[in-house]
């Protein structure tokens, strides 16, 4: 399934609304525990959905066997790998979890060989999705390995969260079949993972003993909150609809991309060769899995 030039658009945009989630969710859970971050984040955004759909009279379904999905869904693109992936943050560096997030795709195309009929593995993505993850590794270098030592269960959670990802990216396409538009689909998966979350921080986290956070943290949070949950949902789930599991899998190979490029822009820090190989690695990866050069060259050579 090839991408149009609107969707490759959005997929950049949304790679650096996640990017950012992975340097707010590395400043907040220095001081908020992993599973409260998580009550957080898509309890502020579900909120804020909400309000959205208010505002546009969208109708919010009431339907089990669509809460029933929006409650899987909450499970395998929340609340597991958001877990999974504040605690590792807790040991690993945000640039090595982003890292390990870009398997991603991986898994996605492996998923959806399994289970679907229509996106069973191509070469042409598997060597893509192999030049995207070198690129990243290349684009970080030894920077974001460092703390590796001893971090092997963070390294282990990341690797979890990528593959709940990728089950993720293939259970929401029923969203499509079931004509839940992608606002109603986003906010009522994070909905439902805030109710499933609640009763799980009141035991472990009871996070009303918990010191009130400063400005910077704060400001953290509800920006992982708003823009990188609720506005980067209403985008991924419009492109899941569209592009297909494995295509919208893609943005994790660009969001370190994403950060280095915010931090020449917004920091004024230098890149450096290290970074244009990863990035070209990584564009080639793109190219290779979008697949329209390689059968436009292929039927010109047939000609």
């Amino acid at each position: 399934m090839q991408m149009t030039l609107k969707e490759w658009i959005l997929l950049s945009v949304l790679s650096v609304l996640w990017g950012g989630a992975f340097f707010f969710a590395s400043v907040a859970v220095k001081v908020i525990p992993p599973l409260t971050l998580v009550f957080l984040r898509v309890g502020i955004a579900a909120l804020v959905l909400l309000i959205f759909l208010k505002a546009k009279k969208e109708a919010i379904p009431k339907g089990k066997n669509i809460w029933s999905s929006f409650f899987f869904m909450g499970l395998l693109n929340n609340l597991v790998p958001f877990s999974l992936l504040f605690w590792a943050q807790t040991s690993i560096s945000g640039g090595l979890a982003s890292i390990l997030n870009s398997t991603t795709p991986m898994f996605s195309i492996l998923v959806a060989h399994f289970l679907l009929s229509d996106e069973k593995m191509a070469l042409n993505k598997v060597i893509g999705v192999l030049f995207g993850i070198l690129g990243v590794g290349v684009l970080v270098g030894g920077n974001a390995m460092l703390g590796m030592d001893g971090a092997i269960f963070g390294i282990i959670a990341c690797l979890g969260a990528a593959l709940s990802y990728g089950f993720a990216g293939v259970y929401g396409r029923r969203f499509k079949a079931q004509k839940i538009v992608p606002s109603v689909g986003a906010f009522g998966q994070l909905a439902a993972t805030t109710i499933m979350i609640i009763p799980i921080i009141i035991v472990i986290d009871k996070p009303w003993l918990l010191p009130l956070p400063g400005t910077s943290i704060i400001l953290s949070v509800v920006s992982l909150a708003v823009f990188s949950t609720a506005f980067a949902y209403l985008i991924f789930f419009k492109l899941l609809a569209t592009a297909g599991a494995v295509n919208v899998g893609l943005v994790t190979l660009l969001i370190p991309v994403s950060a280095i490029f915010l931090g020449a822009t917004f920091l004024n820090e230098q890149l450096e060769m290290q970074h244009y190989v990863g990035v070209s690695l990584i564009l080639l990866g793109l190219v290779a899995v979008d697949g329209r050069i390689a059968s436009k060259a292929k039927s010109l050579s047939a000609e």
